[in-house]
């Protein structure tokens, strides 16, 4: 086994994260937009980039935020449909043969057209809310995803300096040797 070479050890072939950011960004880092660079930061810091999106744009809803979420989670269901059907064939029937002479809806069912209308004017709106807010929640978790993406980058660039390092000292050790 050959010796290693003098003045180098195992603890000087380790690269500094700040470094190995500098080397690859030196001309680009001012350029990049704010959050690359706040990336990079946490990456010469060592901290963690992972976060729980999920968690964190949940807490930020509103109850009215909450509320047409729920709503349009129960409008989008077989449950909701069929109980929507059952009740308009209910409201038919009732209508058309078990109050016959004294229906508060004749046929044509204004009264029902009315209701349906008003229904579907007011849940159309908060289905909407609802999905421009999962737009914007899957926005925060692609542009998360390219957080996490940029800094694995940089440590994947970091563990091939690191082994560069080691393989450039063990080839002059064995040129020394």
């Amino acid at each position: 086994m050959s010796k290693p070479r003098p003045g180098r050890s195992f603890s000087a072939a380790r690269v500094d994260p700040r470094q190995t950011a500098h080397k690859l960004l030196r001309a680009e880092i001012e350029r990049l937009p704010h959050d690359e660079r706040a990336v990079i930061e946490r990456f010469i810091a060592r901290r963690s980039v992972s976060r729980n999106m999920v968690r964190e744009f949940e807490a930020s809803l509103s109850f009215g935020e909450r509320l047409s979420d729920r709503v349009a989670a129960v409008g989008g269901t077989w449950t909701f449909i069929i109980v929507f059907l059952l009740v308009l064939v209910a409201w038919m029937l009732l209508n058309s043969y078990l109050l016959v002479g004294k229906a508060f809806d004749p046929y044509p069912y204004i009264l029902l057209n009315l209701c349906l209308s008003c229904v579907a004017a007011i849940q159309a709106p908060i289905i909407m809310m609802s999905q421009n807010r999962a737009s914007a929640a899957d926005r925060m978790q692609a542009q998360h995803d390219y957080e996490v993406n940029v800094k694995s980058e940089l440590e994947i660039m970091q563990v091939h300096e690191k082994l560069d390092e080691m393989r450039e000292r063990d080839w002059a050790s064995l040129v020394d040797a």
